[in-house]
């Protein structure tokens, strides 16, 4: 049967990668503790890594920085 799609804040998936990139757990034992799927916590901490370096990730920013810069962005086009 298949998962119903479930959202996530901003806050959690931040939360989540940094189980991974800081604390050294493993992708699959993150997501055995917290049922979640492998490929959302893996594109998770991709988008971390990226927007720790100043880069914007692929999709949603997850960071307030890179919200923030979303947000300029999108004021500065309707200006």
């Amino acid at each position: 049967m298949a998962r119903r799609r479930r959202e996530f804040e901003p806050e959690f998936k931040v939360q989540v990668a940094r189980m991974v990139i800081e604390q050294g757990l493993s992708v699959a034992q993150v997501c055995r503790d917290m049922d979640l799927s492998e490929s959302a916590v893996r594109q998770w901490v991709k988008q971390l890594t990226a927007e720790s370096q100043g880069r914007p990730g692929a999709g949603k920013p997850i960071t307030p920085d890179q919200q923030r810069i979303r947000q300029l962005e999108q004021e500065n086009r309707q200006l």
